[in-house]
């Protein structure tokens, strides 16, 4: 399972590009120079047709700077949904702006503090001319304030549908957030009779959302790795650098002790990120499996090491001059982005059939304030 030169040309690529542009100013660089936006696009639509592994890369290399780029939510959860749907007319209409990067687009899904499809209540009525009319409540959607395509999950008598809806379209109303971390941008969207255009079968949502939940938990598990990686090589270069008692911190054997077990925690999850991104990348029947596992163990991972991160830093960790506090923020707001590990561990009992599936995830993709 290692990576293939073309994926460390592309994480070399990816890195570089970053370190010379500086937050939402690299993702058209991203776009236009790399092509990021289109690597999960099949080519008859404009994109690289590449897989979930060349995704891992570039999302590895956007949480190690925290990139507020709208890879995740554009180029992966929606267009994964896209895909899911089988809808080619829609596909062919709306993938090449994806693609290119001149479309960004969002799927607005979980409600009611759950991302489990069976807690979907938000409605879809048929409309005389064909059309669709959605009343639905959407929280923490991935880019939702600005995005040029909207795709929304709603229920209809056959079942959870999805549905495109256009964004200025009367009865929708988005509310940017203002959360916790701030390098995610968080939408809710308030639809009340808002215009919508089926996508796909009727009644077929329930699956798509599925297969997008254990394509989102593999990308994220891959951006946290990234995000923990950073933490510990800062982290073990201060410890080198900060001066007690007459000799750098990184000495003691309690802080060594402290950075090995961060190290292993990176390295733990980065195993679990990958063996999801190739279930992924292979569509595994036992996909669910490890994306269960990579999101709940990257998440505590994460946490953890960003933690050590805060600790070892001292004072200075917990001050707006450093970075350190908006890595633990992003720890915490992404462990909770489709669903949290309590949920993902009890999805994958469920898989190893040893208990019974529970619906109702709690959802708070980075907790908003007021």
């Amino acid at each position: 399972m290692r990576p293939t030169e073309e994926q460390e040309a592309l994480r070399s690529a990816v890195r570089a590009l970053l370190a010379r542009h500086e937050g939402a100013a690299a993702w058209r660089p991203l776009t236009e120079q790399i092509g990021v936006a289109g690597l999960l696009v099949p080519e008859e639509y404009g994109g690289a047709g590449c897989g979930a592994r060349e995704a891992a890369v570039v999302l590895e290399e956007l949480g190690r700077t925290l990139s507020p780029a709208p890879y995740l939510g554009s180029a992966v959860v929606a267009v994964r949904a896209l895909l899911a749907s089988g809808d080619a007319a829609a596909c062919a209409r709306l993938l090449p702006g994806i693609a290119d990067g001149t479309t960004v687009a969002s799927l607005a899904w979980a409600e009611e503090g759950s991302w489990d499809p069976a807690a979907l209540r938000g409605e879809a009525t048929p409309h005389a001319d064909g059309s669709w009319r959605i009343t639905a409540a959407k929280e923490h959607v991935l880019d939702g304030s600005d995005a040029d395509v909207v795709l929304v999950a709603a229920r209809t008598r056959a079942g959870v549908s999805l549905f495109e809806v256009a964004p200025r379209t009367g009865g929708l109303r988005r509310e940017a957030l203002v959360a916790m971390d701030q390098t995610r941008s968080l939408a809710r969207l308030a639809l009340d009779g808002a215009e919508g255009r089926l996508l796909g079968a009727d009644g077929d949502g329930a699956g798509v959302l599925a297969r997008v939940l254990d394509h989102a938990c593999t990308a994220v598990a891959a951006e946290q790795v990234g995000a923990a990686e950073h933490c510990l090589e800062r982290t073990v270069a201060y410890a080198g650098q900060r001066v007690q008692f007459g000799r750098p911190i990184g000495s003691f054997q309690a802080v060594k002790h402290r950075l090995a077990d961060a190290y292993v925690l990176v390295e733990s999850a980065r195993s679990a990120a990958l063996g999801a991104a190739v279930a992924a990348a292979a569509d595994a029947p036992d996909l669910t499996l490890h994306a269960a596992a990579a999101k709940s163990a990257c998440s505590e991972a994460l946490a953890a090491v960003a933690g050590e991160m805060i600790q070892l830093h001292g004072g200075i960790g917990i001050t707006w001059e450093a970075d350190a506090h908006r890595y633990f923020k992003r720890a915490h707001g992404a462990a909770q982005l489709f669903g949290p590990p309590a949920w993902h561990r009890q999805r994958l009992l469920t898989e190893l059939g040893l208990t019974a599936p529970q619906a109702g995830a709690p959802a708070a993709g980075s907790t908003p304030r007021g």
